[in-house]
C-alpha cells in the first residue's frame, strides 16, 4: 500500500488515501473526488490531469517522456515539479506521495 496525500488548490485542505501498487494516480484522484478532468482518459492528449508533486517526492518518480513534457507546456500554473497524473503509476516502495491540485484547476465534468 502507498499513502497518497492530495492538497487542495487553495492549500487549505488535505486528503490522505490508501492506494495499491500499480494504481494510476489519476484514477486514485478521481475515485476520491479530486477535480481532475482527465479529458483524454489517460492518452496524454491533454493536460487536464496536471498535478504538482511535492518537491520531496518528485525524485521518486520516473522521468517524464517527451510527449508528457509537451503536454505540460500547455497546462496552466506549471511548476518545476508538475506531472500529468495519468502517467504516474504508484509503487509500494515510495511508501507515500504528496501532490497538490494546481490553483487554476477546473473540473468541467463536475459542473
Amino acid at each position: 500500500m502507498i499513502e497518497v496525500t492530495f492538497i487542495s488548490a487553495d492549500g487549505k485542505s488535505r486528503q490522505t488515501v490508501q492506494a495499491q501498487d500499480g494504481d494510476r494516480l489519476l484514477d486514485v484522484a478521481q475515485a476520491h473526488g479530486l477535480p481532475l478532468e482527465g479529458t483524454c482518459e489517460g492518452q496524454m492528449a491533454c493536460s487536464t490531469c496536471h498535478l504538482i508533486i511535492d518537491a520531496a517526492d518528485f525524485a521518486k518518480l520516473p522521468e517524464p517522456v517527451e510527449m508528457e513534457e509537451d503536454m505540460l507546456d500547455l497546462a496552466v500554473a506549471v511548476t518545476r515539479t508538475s506531472r500529468l497524473s495519468c502517467q504516474i503509476f504508484l509503487r509500494d516502495e515510495w511508501q507515500s506521495l504528496t501532490c497538490r491540485v494546481p490553483p487554476e484547476s477546473y473540473d468541467m465534468q463536475g459542473m
